[in-house]
């Protein structure tokens, strides 16, 4: 048996690990905000500061999610999927034992950049190693579900370890995760890289877009503290723009392109980031909010509002498979636009949310409503993601819808936040406090969200190319011509078509 066959053979027990990777990933996002009041009371860390904690990892791992990918096309997959989980887990240890609030921050900063080299690195893995079609389908079922999940799940994981071990554990359980699986990676997945006439590396484009992307994150984040008219805000979302704008320009000139502004004329690739732009918005403020809602007016304890989650993190991992089946069979383009209309029915049944509401109603019903219409969201936008996209380009087209999420994730959480709390102030302003108050400035959040929603089924209608989706379906038919064999490295179909695309 050749090394390629073995690792071929492997290759559905590398998924596994690839998706444990991202499950810690998406984990890292909403695990700490069960813990920050212990945090603070431990550490007696400011409630500026203690957002921080949060805000630290959003920012790395949205700042250097571009490059992140385009790293593991130059430099070797496999090799910086490890490194991520390498710097990740030491990142994770170090934190645990901080005994100041700049060495928690630090850590937990550390953490997002470990995160932005694994996360488009496991994808690529992925798109790379199974054959489109069918068999991609099924792999990237199993990564929806998992990553969909991630965030309920980390809401009641971090619950359960803060109440019982400490706050120190949400972060210490990525300890063993993150070596075990840096350790196992060189025995289950085969190391690839974007074959290229030139190994030169695009270090202004680097600089550029990384510092671009971390100054509008942290413009995002900042924004309803700072206000959205605030000189900073405004200065900071100008300073992004020059740095995004300066970015083009480059790329536009470079001999070999971190981002080959090419990609962008594949229209369904595209579409699928605008589309995981806008589910990005939907899901963190989906869970921020739905947390905020129990606790602060439903009177939920940590464990509690976590379990309260379980159903949710259900319907999302089973929608996420059935959506990896239904891909095959009618495309990614009518299951994606399916999605985004359940994501947005459920964001209006969670704005009728009252002060008095019951877990039945108000929790439970909307939450599956909106996890199923997740789970059939996620799977086929990131199919679409990568459709037409050469195995070369694997990486980048990764960095990409992980970008898209994140930003989208930041921008919506900012946006809603500033339009929940602005209720809730003038309420106060009224004379109307406490949570009934709260109820109204939430349920406007989810009511904006919805309409946030509804973009997304718009854009996915306007944007995924219908033709593109039909082709995805023959593929799994074994009628297309296939563009893989299943091994990582160059795949003929799959690049033949993307010059053709930009070309055109």
């Amino acid at each position: 048996m050749t090394d390629l066959q073995e690792y071929q053979d492997k290759r559905w027990i590398a998924l596994g690990l690839l998706c444990l990777a991202q499950f810690v990933v998406v984990l890292d996002a909403s695990i700490v905000n069960v813990a920050l009041p212990s945090v603070g009371r431990s550490l007696e860390l400011s409630q500026d500061n203690l957002s921080w904690v949060v805000n630290a990892y959003v920012l790395a791992f949205g700042g250097f999610l571009l490059l992140g990918g385009r790293l593991a096309d130059h430099l070797g997959r496999r090799r910086v999927f490890t490194a991520g989980l390498l710097l990740f887990g030491v990142a994770s240890l170090v934190g645990g034992f901080a005994e100041s609030e700049g060495a928690l921050i630090a850590a937990r900063a550390a953490q997002g950049l470990g995160a932005a080299l694994l996360s488009p690195a496991a994808l690529s893995i992925i798109t790379t190693t199974f054959r489109d079609g069918s068999e991609r389908n099924r792999a990237l079922g199993v990564w929806g579900a998992v990553a969909g999940a991630g965030g309920a799940a980390g809401v009641l994981l971090g619950g359960v370890l803060t109440e019982y071990l400490g706050w120190e554990w949400v972060l210490w359980v990525n300890v063993p995760i993150g070596f075990g699986a840096a350790l196992l990676a060189p025995r289950l997945i085969l190391e690839s890289r974007a074959q290229s006439e030139t190994r030169s590396f695009d270090l202004p484009g680097a600089i550029t877009v990384t510092t671009g992307l971390a100054i509008l994150v942290y413009a995002l984040v900042e924004a309803p503290e700072a206000g959205w008219g605030s000189g900073q805000t405004i200065g900071l979302i100008a300073a992004a723009a020059a740095l995004l704008g300066a970015f083009v320009a480059i790329e536009s000139r470079a001999s070999a392109p971190l981002m080959p502004l090419a990609i962008f004329r594949l229209r369904t690739l595209t579409g699928a980031n605008v589309v995981g732009l806008l589910t990005g918005a939907s899901l963190f403020s989906m869970f921020f909010f739905i947390s905020l809602y129990m606790q602060n007016v439903l009177g939920y304890s940590a464990i509690k509002a976590g379990l309260s989650y379980l159903p949710l993190a259900v319907s999302i991992i089973l929608a996420a498979g059935a959506a990896s089946q239904l891909v095959t069979r009618v495309g990614f383009k009518p299951v994606l636009a399916t999605g985004m209309v359940l994501v947005s029915a459920g964001l209006v049944w969670f704005s009728q949310i009252s002060v008095d509401g019951s877990y039945l109603g108000d929790i439970l019903l909307p939450s599956l409503l909106a996890g199923i219409g997740l789970g059939l969201a996620f799977v086929p936008q990131t199919i679409a993601a990568m459709s037409g996209v050469a195995d070369r380009e694997a990486g980048l087209a990764s960095g990409l819808i992980n970008t898209s999420q994140q930003i989208g994730g930041a921008l919506g959480l900012a946006v809603l936040s500033s339009i929940a709390f602005s209720t809730v102030n003038q309420l106060a302003a009224e004379g109307r406090v406490g949570p009934a108050a709260l109820t109204d400035g939430y349920a406007d959040a989810f009511m904006v969200g919805s309409g946030i929603g509804i973009l997304g089924v718009i854009a996915t209608l306007v944007l995924i190319r219908s033709s593109d989706s039909r082709e995805h379906v023959e593929l799994g038919d074994g009628t297309g011509d296939g563009s893989g064999d299943g091994t990582p490295g160059e795949a003929a179909g799959a690049d033949a078509r993307w010059h053709a695309e930009a070309r055109a």
